[in-house]
């Protein structure tokens, strides 16, 4: 990219950049630039080949140089721009690193009057506790974020071109406005640096500090860790944004005293709702800088294997997303055991306490909701965030369409992509206020229309679990009847726990009735295992020749089952044991042994019992006998992923001859075999092509695979314990060993 970088401050920052650019090859020559006093730092760069060579005065550094890095603490910028000055290139390209970036326009400002047009100023959010060109090491800068923040004059070649420097480097590259940046950074950074300086100058002033620190967790430890940073640039950072950081610290004192008013009046709910609150939020940062900065997990699967064994899979996802929605509005306490603790349902389960719902746990599975009524949900201060769940987003705009007050509800980047339109338009017949993207997607903000929703007769062109729940919820709030009448049956978890709580609900063959006139009575719910989770384990056994398994406490809800149906007409031996009901849901041990499959035309009445489950259904089919062919499954297309596409290409990959239609595939059974595979984040894609590879003739590996924790994160667990050989490897590792004992975030 250019003929000669030169580096002003070969430091950690500055040398790890040199040392990245010279293994992608970024530059034919890599330079130096340093006072008097670096020199011993410049010669032992030198000698570890980071620089080419090293230079004491700025005229013979900059000589010839095409791009020019200032990665000097953000105090040095104006001297360094001073010393630039006579020398400044107009066919250079010049940018820093410092931390703060209206402290480099200004010092640019009064340095040349105006900010240069070539000058880029970004700023890589990355360091390491150690200083020096020592400590500098080539990933230092992987997968971490890096901020440019072009002005309005700043060449557009020039920022294009540092944007593919610092990818090439390794970085996530955003780009905003100079304020922006500083406001985000002095939140993110600069406070929480200030906090733990402030806690540890505080304790360590305190009589018997010895004592003190003698007794300190690895809480205190981890949390003060950063106050190891370099007190020097942490005094000149501060400083530089002290105009973003005082009315933080103020918020911060605000909070405190809120808390501190909290603890004196004994008001442990309120302190509960804060505590939970940051709880989920900071785990959606951790999912959201996972997400962003080490795309996954990726799965290695080894041929071969049986699944032999007794085992309980986690709780059923649907009727776990409904325990809370419905517990919330009810009146009284309600109990749930066999809570599925995973993202999507935990997703659910903290937008309704930001909705002011006091709730216990989980524990083990386990929740106590105090319900707060029809009517007692209360404004959230904040954006719903969902993750990943569709569930949650469906239902959830059914139900706030209809209350008093206005919310919004946003996502990750998979849900943010899925439809909605299917839910906005008919809510929209009902009366009620949602906008969506241009596209008809999430964010979704939703206006209150308490009292003003009036019920329709709705006949779904789709059938759609969610759409129907989703209108059955906004019914509650709906003047008059609202009618919900299905193509095909699809699951009925909101219906049966509608009844559980004692709402009046009336069903009569496709067409499900509610209406306002009703209210919800708590009770105790025992989450069934969820089916969905339960089909990767029933395809594997009936594949996997000497497979015995048997799986206990599993939901059959009629309209659920399509998947054993399926399976039988294939050939799969499954026994239905212990049939018995548990909290309105029926529940049976499912008993299956290997059994050679045949190819089927799967009937069209099964597709909307078994739409999550077609995934590992193709599994299935991959390696059965003849021919099977899938239609009247479109709905697959707009799953997480484009699950017949994606199946389609995985299997095709695994030398499977498996051809995609418009709503379904032909698979021509047989043989499998091995290769990588990509998941596209999908959690599904992901465990079926883990189980896969009980009759692969060689190793899978299945890329992308950390949304699995999405709706089963005992997955890999469970099936290695039940003889699958799966190792997960995390794609974090190199990005952990540029951090590892990191503590400092700033250059």
């Amino acid at each position: 990219m250019f003929n000669r970088l030169c580096i002003i401050g070969v430091g950690l920052i500055g040398g790890s950049i040199a040392r990245v650019a010279r293994q992608q090859n970024l530059s034919k020559s890599i330079v130096g630039f340093g006072r008097q006093q670096d020199m011993q730092n410049l010669e032992t760069a030198k000698q570890l080949g980071v620089i080419d060579d090293y230079y004491l005065e700025i005229a013979q550094a900059v000589q010839d140089a095409d791009c020019i890095v200032i990665a000097t603490p953000v105090a040095a910028i104006e001297s360094i721009f001073a010393l630039l000055k006579p020398f400044w290139s107009e066919a250079a390209i010049y940018t820093d690193v410092g931390s703060t970036k209206n402290s480099v326009v200004t010092a640019a400002e009064r340095v040349f009057g105006a900010v240069p047009d070539n000058l880029v100023p970004a700023h890589p959010i990355a360091g390491a506790e150690q200083s020096g060109v020592e400590a500098s090491i080539n990933d230092l800068f992987l997968n971490k974020r890096l901020i440019i923040t072009p002005l309005s004059n700043t060449r557009t070649e020039a920022v294009q071109k540092i944007q593919r420097f610092w990818e090439q480097c390794g970085s996530v590259v955003s780009v905003m406005d100079v304020k922006r940046h500083d406001a985000v950074l002095a939140a993110t950074s600069h406070l929480p640096h200030i906090l733990a300086f402030a806690l540890v100058d505080m304790l360590g002033h305190k009589d018997k500090q010895r004592e003190i620190f003698k007794y300190a967790a690895g809480g205190f430890r981890d949390f003060t860790r950063i106050a190891s940073s370099d007190p020097i640039m942490w005094r000149d950072i501060c400083s530089a944004n002290k105009n973003e950081i005082i009315p933080l610290i103020q918020q911060t004192r605000e909070q405190l005293n809120k808390i501190q008013r909290l603890l004196e009046n004994d008001d442990s709910q309120q302190l509960f709702a804060i505590f939970a609150y940051a709880n989920t939020a900071r785990q959606r940062f951790l999912n959201q800088f996972e997400g962003n900065m080490s795309k996954s997990i990726t799965f290695q699967v080894q041929p071969g294997g049986v699944l032999k064994g007794e085992v309980r899979v986690p709780g059923d996802k649907s009727i776990s997303h409904r325990s809370i929605m419905l517990g919330s509005l009810a009146e009284g306490l309600t109990h749930v055991k066999g809570f599925l603790e995973a993202e999507d349902a935990l997703a659910t389960l903290q937008a309704f306490r930001d909705m002011g719902v006091e709730i216990e746990g989980p524990d083990n599975g386990c929740l106590t909701i105090h319900g707060v009524g029809k009517y007692g949900l209360k404004a959230p201060e904040n954006e719903l965030y969902l993750g990943n769940s569709g569930t949650s987003m469906r239902l959830l705009s059914g139900l706030l369409a209809g209350q008093s007050f206005n919310s919004v509800l946003t996502g990750d980047k998979s849900l943010s992509g899925r439809p909605m339109k299917r839910i906005t338009e008919p809510l929209a017949a009902m009366g009620a206020d949602i906008k969506t993207t241009d596209k008809g997607t999430a964010p979704l903000y939703i206006t209150g229309k308490a009292g003003q929703l009036q019920g329709i007769d709705y006949v779904m062109p789709i059938a759609s679990a969610q759409v129907k729940s989703c209108l059955l919820l906004a019914g509650m709030y709906a003047q008059g009847e609202t009618r919900v009448t299905e193509p095909a049956p699809t699951r009925d978890h909101t219906e049966r726990m509608l009844s559980g709580f004692s709402y009046p609900v009336r069903k009569q063959g496709s067409k499900v009735s509610i209406t306002s006139d009703g209210h919800l009575q708590a009770t105790d719910i025992d989450v069934p295992s969820d089916i969905s989770s339960a089909a990767f384990f029933l395809v594997g056994a009936s594949i996997a020749p000497g497979s015995d398994l048997l799986l206990k406490h599993v939901g059959i809800n009629p309209t659920r089952t399509g998947v054993i149906d399926i399976l039988r007409l294939m050939g799969a031996n499954i026994e239905v044991l212990d049939q018995r009901v548990v909290g309105g849901e029926p529940v049976a041990d499912l008993h299956v042994v290997y059994s050679p499959l045949k190819g089927i035309d799967i009937p069209e009445e099964l597709v909307p019992l078994a739409i999550d489950e077609f995934p590992v259904l193709f599994v299935a089919a991959a390696v059965a006998e003849g021919q099977t062919r899938l239609s009247g499954a479109g709905e697959l297309r707009v799953k997480e992923s484009d699950r017949i596409q994606v199946m389609a290409d995985g299997l095709q990959i695994l030398g499977v001859n498996a051809q995609p239609t418009a709503d379904g595939m032909i698979i021509q059974g047989g043989s499998m075999g091995g290769g990588t595979v990509m998941s596209h984040g999908d959690h599904r894609i992901a465990m079926s092509f883990s189980i896969a590879g009980l009759r692969a003739k060689a190793p899978i590996t299945i890329l992308d695979c950390a949304n699995v924790n999405t709706s089963f994160p005992e997955f890999k667990d469970l099936v290695k314990r039940l003889g699958l050989d799966l190792v997960s490897e995390d794609c974090k590792e190199a990005a952990g060993r540029a951090t590892k004992g990191s503590v400092a975030e700033e250059s």
